[in-house]
């Protein structure tokens, strides 16, 4: 994706027609641009889930996204100016910036965004039973 004319990159524009993400904002994390930097900070980087699909597309900087394998144990995915990433509804995960403290991210949802993040343990919802089901069938 080409990150520097995410405006007009038709291929954002297709991927965003194909999987029907009809919201989209731009969040930017650093501690002088988003309010409570602290606290967000700690937030993000406490282990939760969703129960939507979290689509992130990184326009500047970098970070990471930490999710679990089948034996419950931290994957690091780094994440830098270019990539998108879809986590999964009901995935546990958590996202820290590297030393670079710097973030740009444009967020995509279908239909209304919703924020809600559901800290570990949150095993009886159904979209993470449907997540397990779905790692289950897989194997």
């Amino acid at each position: 994706l080409d990150a520097d004319n995410y405006e007009t990159d038709p291929c954002l524009k297709e991927i965003r027609r194909a999987e029907n993400y009809s919201w989209m904002d731009i969040v930017t994390i650093h501690k002088d641009k988003l309010p409570n930097y602290e606290e967000k900070i700690k937030t993000f980087y406490e282990e939760h889930l969703h129960l939507d699909d979290e689509i992130r597309y990184i326009l500047e900087g970098s970070g990471y996204f930490d999710v679990r394998d089948e034996d419950d144990k931290w994957i690091r995915i780094s994440m830098e100016k270019g990539d998108m990433i879809t986590l999964p509804a009901g995935i546990y995960h958590r996202f820290t910036l590297d030393e670079n403290n710097y973030v740009k991210a444009m967020r995509l949802f279908v239909g209304e965004p919703v924020w809600t993040a559901y800290n570990r343990p949150a095993d009886d919802f159904p979209a993470r039973k449907q997540y397990m089901k779905f790692l289950a069938d897989e194997a």
